[in-house]
């Protein structure tokens, strides 16, 4: 009874002393962690007002939610009697192992930042970088996501795209697609040409200015190769990519014009 006795006094102490810090503490979390949200949302509606680049928009409401976090968490941890100086220099010294251990991510988060800053692509761009092809889905703080033509979702890290090379489709608002179409060397060329450039102009997602143009490109083996090169806009580039070469077929059959395919001679002794 006197062993319980003294246990009971002990936590009667305990509660006394730390029972209000502890109480306090959770007030502070749940009070700020509806504050942040509150800080959140008007941030956000700020930022849509003011029409920031949507990754931009991502990007920094991510970066300072995660601030104001963990001031909250140094706030509650200092409202439990724990000295923050000494808690922060832990914080330090186990944020430069885990940096040392994480080179590679904090290369991507800086490969994020750059690209937030100078937008080499944004939200839905048509982009070609590290041998893959997409339309941009989204910018994170480590990652770039694209929506390949194969509707792939590709995740390539910040880093690589910050420090490789990338080719923005969309950048210029006009792109030009590149079709060759041959004919055998008895067709009349500037008939073929005619035939080749209505196919072009008849497609009102091709733009006229660029103008599309129909020139010689080669003469290959079998064939006179036609350069077909229609611009348009970059969400029609499959469109009329593939649009061109069933329409040119079809023109080259109804004006007679042969369209030479592989010849194989045999030669018996």
């Amino acid at each position: 009874m006197e062993n319980a006795q003294v246990w009971i006094d002990k936590a009667i102490d305990f509660t006394v002393e730390y029972g209000p810090k502890v109480l306090g503490a959770i007030l502070i979390f749940i009070i700020g962690s509806w504050v942040i949200k509150k800080i959140m949302g008007f941030m956000r509606k700020g930022m849509a007002k003011s029409k920031y680049d949507e990754s931009l928009q991502r990007f920094l409401l991510n970066l300072i939610s995660w601030a104001l976090k963990v001031v909250l968490i140094l706030v509650v941890i200092s409202q439990l009697g724990v000295n923050v100086t000494t808690f922060a220099a832990v914080i330090a010294a186990a944020g430069l192992a885990v940096g040392l251990a994480l080179q590679g991510s904090l290369s991507n988060f800086a490969g994020g930042v750059l690209i937030m800053i100078f937008k080499p692509y944004r939200i839905g761009d048509l982009i070609e970088a590290q041998d893959v092809l997409g339309v941009v889905k989204e910018i994170e703080i480590f990652t770039t996501k694209l929506t390949t033509p194969e509707n792939k979702l590709a995740i390539i890290p910040n880093g690589a795209m910050a420090n490789g090379n990338i080719i923005n489709y969309t950048a210029e608002g006009k792109i030009r697609v590149d079709t060759v179409i041959g004919v055998g060397y008895d067709e009349d060329i500037k008939k073929t040409k005619e035939v080749l450039m209505e196919v072009l102009t008849s497609n009102p997602q091709v733009l006229k200015d660029p103008a599309p143009s129909v020139n010689v490109m080669e003469l290959a083996d079998s064939s006179v190769n036609f350069a077909v090169r229609p611009f348009c806009k970059p969400e029609d580039y499959w469109d009329v990519y593939f649009a061109t070469y069933e329409g040119c077929k079809l023109a080259l059959d109804k004006a007679g014009i042969e369209i030479p395919y592989p010849h194989e001679v045999q030669i018996n002794k």
